[in-house]
């Protein structure tokens, strides 16, 4: 990614036990250095609702422009729960394999610390990238989120986890998706899924 041409600054958050140096999060935050962080949590396995809330908004409230955040897992519901708390300038957001934080076969306990799940229209342009046999959510789910946020949604095909424990450290469709957002070009909120 070229980063002389490209705006917006990114947030990167990890979900439930933090994303691992081979995980595309990380990559990204090391290929796009100074205009990508990552939001740091005092606790990676056992969240802290309003701690990890606090944790986001402290990192948007210091972007120098308004960012692109690029949530995984357990993070997307992090965004949504922020985005109903929170009216910062946003530039978009890459919500991937969104955990079903609602649902117990789908995620371990910790993980429903975020119930329920919003399904409140996100007041920033959004993407959903889903894999039809993620373990964390069914496709019908995620594509249900994706509706009641406002967002794009991605159907990647069977995918796991879209983590690097499925083969995604490098992800070019990811930076694809993320560059859109950097740029403000995102295609019109899918209706009627």
């Amino acid at each position: 990614m070229d980063a002389d041409i490209l705006h917006a600054p990114v947030i990167i958050i990890p979900g439930l036990g933090n994303s691992g140096p081979a995980h595309w999060q990380r990559l990204w935050q090391v290929r796009l250095g100074p205009v990508a962080r990552a939001v740091e949590q005092a606790d990676w396995d056992r969240p802290d609702r309003a701690g990890w809330i606090a944790a986001l908004d402290a990192a948007i409230a210091t972007a120098d422009n308004p960012p692109v955040l690029a949530a995984h897992s357990l993070s997307c519901a992090l965004v949504a729960h922020w985005a109903g708390l929170h009216r910062r300038d946003i530039a978009g957001a890459l919500l991937v394999a969104p955990a079903d934080t609602d649902s117990d076969s789908h995620t371990p306990p910790e993980a429903h610390v975020f119930r329920p799940m919003p399904q409140r229209r996100l007041f920033f342009p959004s993407i959903v990238v889903a894999s039809r046999d993620d373990p964390y959510v069914a496709l019908g789910r995620a594509e249900a989120f994706a509706r009641a946020w406002g967002s794009e949604f991605v159907d990647i095909g069977p995918a796991g986890h879209i983590n690097s424990e499925t083969g995604f450290g490098p992800w070019p469709l990811g930076e694809v998706l993320l560059e859109r957002l950097r740029r403000h070009v995102v295609a019109p909120a899918t209706q009627g899924l």
